[in-house]
Order: structure tokens, then sequence, then C-alpha cells
């Protein structure tokens, strides 16, 4: 079965201490309804560098990439469906899914 990134863009930060634990708490309630589809329940990406040929600079767009969790689906559109589920969703962030290759 495919694995694929599902991507955290952009959100906002919770408010509090409680408005964090709130959500921690929808997103591990995600998490355990996906079952033994989550490959990587997730990886927070908490601070990035832009590298191009000309140099390197601080990544300070507001909607760069957050973090990612790997699933199992049998098809794009399965793991589509995992991604609209997801409580991240209710930060205003955004989710990109992608098709993970195997390189061998």
């Amino acid at each position: 079965m495919p694995n694929f990134m599902i991507a955290y863009y952009g959100g906002k930060q919770p408010g509090s201490k409680d408005e964090g634990m709130a959500q921690m708490g929808k997103w591990k309630a995600w998490v355990e309804g996906l079952g033994k589809a989550i490959v990587n329940p997730g990886t927070p990406l908490p601070a990035s560098k832009i590298v191009t040929s000309g140099g390197v600079e601080e990544d300070t767009d507001p909607n760069s990439m957050k973090g990612f969790a790997v699933v199992q689906a049998e098809t794009m559109e399965a793991a589509v469906e995992m991604a609209k589920s997801d409580p991240f969703l209710d930060n205003g962030g955004t989710i990109r899914v992608s098709l993970m290759m195997e390189m061998k």
C-alpha cells in the first residue's frame, strides 16, 4: 500500500495553554482514529531556512510548512479523505497531500 505525506502549511498557534491542550487532544483522537494507516503520526517543523543557489535566508513566510504526517492509503482519494478530517484545518492552516515514491 502506498504512503502519502500530509504536509501542514500556515495556521495559527494556540492563544493559551488550555487552547493548545485542546488542540493536542483533537490531534491525538484523529491519529487514534486512523489506526494502522498511520506510518508517522506527525513531525513538527519549528524552524527552517530557504536555500537557493544565491544564498541562505530565514524562512519568515507565515504560510511555510509547519510539519508533516505520513499515512498509508489505497488511493490518493482515500488519503485526501483522511486529511479532510485532520484537526489542523481548524487552526486556519492548509494541508497538501502527496504520494510518496519509494526510491530503490
